[in-house]
Order: C-alpha cells, then sequence, then structure tokens
C-alpha cells in the first residue's frame, strides 16, 4: 500500500542522512511542507540543532514578486528557519533517494496574517479575535488563500499536493502558553460555537439565512453561560449549530472549490490534490469539516485522522467515489499521543474500512525507537 511520511524541510537540509534515513522506512514519498504555520520543533537526529523554531507562518521557497504584484494580502517568506528555496533544495535531495515528493500546504491558519490584517480575522460572540484564524467567509481571505494553495502546492519537484486547513479555523489551536484548559469545552456544540464568526462578512452571511447578527451573538453567549460555570451547553446550542451551519459548510465549500481549481489551473489534472479532512462539517482545524460527497467530486481525495481510530474513514469510502484517494493519517511520535508500537494493526484496521493509502505523522519529529517501530511494522510501501 502507498505510504507518505509527513517531513519539514529543516528535517533535511543540513543533514545528508535524511533522505536514506526516510527511504530506509520503506515508504515511497513524502509529503514536503512548502507553507507552514508557526511552530516550535524538535529534529532529535540532526548534526546541527535540535529545535527549529519558525516564527511565523510563511512559505518555504522565495514567493513570486510578480505572481503577488497588486494583491491585497500576500504571503511571508520564511526567515532562518527554512531560507532560500528551501523545499526546493529538500525536494531535490529526497528525489535523489528514489522518494516521490509532494507538497504540504497550510492554509486557514496563519498568526501573522491576523496580527497585521487584524480584519481577516475570526471574531467570536464576545467579539474577542482569534488572529491564528482567517475567516474564510471574507473574499479577499478566500482570494489569497486560493493563490496561495496554486503557488505553494505547484513547486518543482512535487508530483502532488495536500492541503490543510481548508476550511474554517477556530478555537482550538494550540498557541504560545495556552490557558485555556480551566473550562472543558466539548469537542462538538461548544468548540463550535466559541469559533463562530462574527465580521462583517459572517454577519451577513446570517442575515440571508434570516438570523439578525445581534440576536445571534446573545443567543451564542446565553447558551455557551452554562459552560462557564462548569456545566454543558444545552439544547439551545444544538439548535444554533443546526441554523448556522449552512452557510459555514457553504462558505468551506466555496474556498475548497476555489483552492481546488487554482491549483488546478497551474498544475494540470495529472496534478493531484488532496484534502486534509473531517466528515464531521462542523469540525474546523487542520482537518477541516467536509461533505464527503463534495469534496471527492472535487479533489482527487482526502487525508483522513485515524490515530485515534479509523471510523472517520467511513463516510468518505461510504461515497464510492471511483479511483479516490481515502488516506488513513496515522501518527507514529509517541510523545505527541501516536502509536508506533501498534502501526501494523492500526494500517490492519484502516485498509479493513476502507483506506487506499497511509500517512505517517511524522517522521521529522519521531524517535528512533519511533521510527524502528516504524520500520518492524512493514506497512510502509
Amino acid at each position: 500500500m502507498k505510504t507518505s511520511a509527513f517531513l519539514y524541510p529543516w528535517d533535511v537540509l543540513g543533514d545528508p542522512d535524511a533522505p536514506t534515513r526516510i527511504a530506509d522506512l520503506g515508504v515511497r514519498q513524502v509529503t514536503l511542507a512548502s507553507a507552514y504555520h508557526s511552530t516550535r520543533a524538535l529534529t532529535p537526529r540532526h548534526p546541527k540543532h535540535r529545535i527549529v523554531t519558525a516564527e511565523y507562518a510563511s512559505v518555504l521557497y522565495p514567493p513570486s514578486e510578480l505572481y503577488w504584484r497588486g494583491r491585497e494580502l500576500s504571503p511571508y517568506a520564511a526567515g532562518s528557519w527554512a531560507p532560500g528555496d528551501a523545499f526546493g533544495r529538500a525536494a531535490d535531495a529526497l528525489a535523489a533517494a528514489g522518494l516521490d515528493v509532494h507538497s504540504w500546504v497550510v492554509l486557514a491558519h496563519n498568526s501573522r496574517l491576523g496580527a497585521e490584517h487584524p480584519g481577516t480575522s475570526v471574531v467570536n460572540a464576545y467579539g474577542d479575535r482569534y488572529p491564528w484564524a482567517p475567516c474564510i467567509a471574507q473574499p479577499r481571505v478566500r482570494a489569497f488563500l486560493a493563490a496561495l494553495a496554486a503557488e505553494a502546492a505547484v513547486r518543482p519537484g512535487a508530483l502532488g499536493t495536500e492541503l490543510e486547513s481548508c476550511g474554517w479555523y477556530g478555537l482550538a489551536h494550540p498557541h504560545a502558553h495556552d490557558k485555556l484548559a480551566g473550562v472543558a469545552l466539548d469537542d462538538n456544540t461548544a468548540q463550535y460555537l466559541m469559533s463562530l464568526c462574527f465580521c462583517p462578512s459572517c454577519a451577513q452571511g446570517y442575515a440571508e439565512l434570516g438570523l439578525d447578527g445581534a440576536e445571534l451573538r446573545a443567543r451564542v453567549r446565553g447558551a455557551l453561560e452554562p459552560v462557564w460555570r462548569g456545566g454543558t451547553v444545552g439544547a439551545s446550542g444544538t439548535e444554533l449549530l443546526a441554523a448556522t451551519l449552512g452557510f459555514r459548510a457553504g462558505a468551506a465549500r466555496a474556498l475548497q472549490e476555489a483552492a481546488v481549481a487554482a491549483v488546478r489551473g497551474r498544475g494540470g489534472a495529472e496534478f493531484q490534490v488532496l484534502l486534509h479532512a473531517d466528515p464531521r462539517a462542523w469540525r474546523s482545524g487542520a482537518n477541516a469539516g467536509v461533505d464527503a460527497e463534495h469534496v471527492l467530486g472535487l479533489a482527487d481525495g482526502v487525508v483522513v485522522p485515524c490515530t485515534g481510530g479509523p471510523e472517520l474513514l467511513e463516510p468518505f469510502v461510504a461515497v464510492g467515489c471511483e479511483g479516490a484517494v481515502v488516506a488513513a493519517n496515522l501518527t507514529v511520535v509517541s510523545g505527541m499521543g501516536g502509536r508506533p508500537l501498534s502501526l501494523a494493526d492500526d494500517a490492519a484496521w484502516a485498509v479493513a474500512l476502507g483506506a487506499t493509502e497511509l500517512r505517517l505523522y511524522h517522521a521529522g519529529l519521531a524517535s528512533d525507537a519511533d521510527l524502528e517501530a516504524v520500520r518492524r511494522a512493514g506497512v510502509a510501501g
């Protein structure tokens, strides 16, 4: 079964043994970051460093001045963590080791964009801005993300791409020194309500559904009030989710259609486009909520989070879209909740439910022991 391992360019550059080490896992492909959010990443085997700090969301190649000229929003070039064409140099080294390279593009997750252009950010029912979360209902944001998808995806040496955060981002975000655990927010309704945006574009969208923005904000705050006292969201929260989901899902579909069209326009029909996706339409984050049938009719397939179990594969498999990629994404970093020692069983379970490919997150972050467990599992191919 075709298996791909995720990597950052800094996992490869400056470490001449990295490409062979990855190839020795038995994988055929690497999904290599070309546009990525701010992060602090471990590099446990690199001969020159152990920690890489990417200070802000950036592209990991030189953005084209001509391509971005005249656009209101544009990406940021990386600093010292990925200078010059870091993606291109890493891709060349990996290809020389016999590995196919696909780009890995993070879209609606960009704290620097929100800091420098605060009007682009999601605004919650309390008026708080989420600078890491661009509001995808705004036409200018959608245009920027589609243009970014095209440039960052279709890089020299890339045979295809995986688009992450191609949908709504919201409250959930491992931010610097997070202090959000004082009150438990369930993964469904409370998180959804805290991720609803009330910027002018979204207010207009709600109005088109017959919902008054000010009244809706008040209703959301009222539904969340029991949560701040240690309780849970009641039935009113579920009603609010149902009332607003149509607009939210429509905005997500519009971004997904624009991004995929932009990539295909630049890369051609043979350039593979996959989306990191969750079949629960209300979900926001790296694996954006999608309509399974819509997204498989749009892209070449999906990458689905399966570390907690492969059940999320089922809605995509049920669509029965012939030739579509349904890739099970399995974390193999023990320190990040991964299960490298159970990889063979987890992969077999995913395949039994209909997975056509595997993804391993993340070969650069994993320890030597984790990588050895991957080799022993013998699932890569």
